[in-house]
């Protein structure tokens, strides 16, 4: 595995300055090593982790499994594709067992929540069910 990015996996959140420091390369080096990356699609971005405590004073998350009735032609895709492109719609995945979808959303607020799946995911052609599971406590997240 190439070094800086087994350090960005493997590390806290370091700049490049320090990744270039602890593997014996200048920024410049290592702003390379990474944009190389970028162009071999195997770094596809980088995204903050924010402190759950801080986060949920200001958002609610929420997963709702929902179940649906495959398209005829799309299969699954064409519901998946448009219930992610909801901006509530932080991360959708196909899943086996009980239900169809499992998507996580934010909101303001519960009752922002609750109206996004009722006025929302429930009127959807093909939207057979959701339940819905509100986020109280991150024990461990991202690693």
């Amino acid at each position: 595995m190439n070094s800086v990015l087994k350090l960005i996996l493997e590390g806290e959140s370091l700049d490049t300055a320090q990744i270039g420091k602890i593997l014996g390369m200048g920024p410049e080096a290592v702003e390379r090593e990474l944009a190389d990356l970028r162009r071999q699609g195997i770094l596809l971005g980088w995204r903050p982790i924010i402190n759950p405590s801080y986060e949920a004073e200001r958002r609610v998350r929420a997963v709702i499994e929902i179940k649906i009735r495959p398209e005829g032609v799309g299969g699954f895709d064409g519901l998946a594709e448009r219930i992610s492109a909801f901006e509530q719609v932080e991360s959708c995945y196909l899943m086996s067992g009980g239900y169809d979808l499992l998507v996580v959303v934010t909101a303001d607020n519960l009752y922002k929540v609750a109206g996004f799946v009722h006025e929302r995911l429930a009127r959807i052609d093909g939207v057979q069910g959701t339940s819905t599971h509100f986020f109280l406590r991150a024990y461990k997240k991202d690693g």
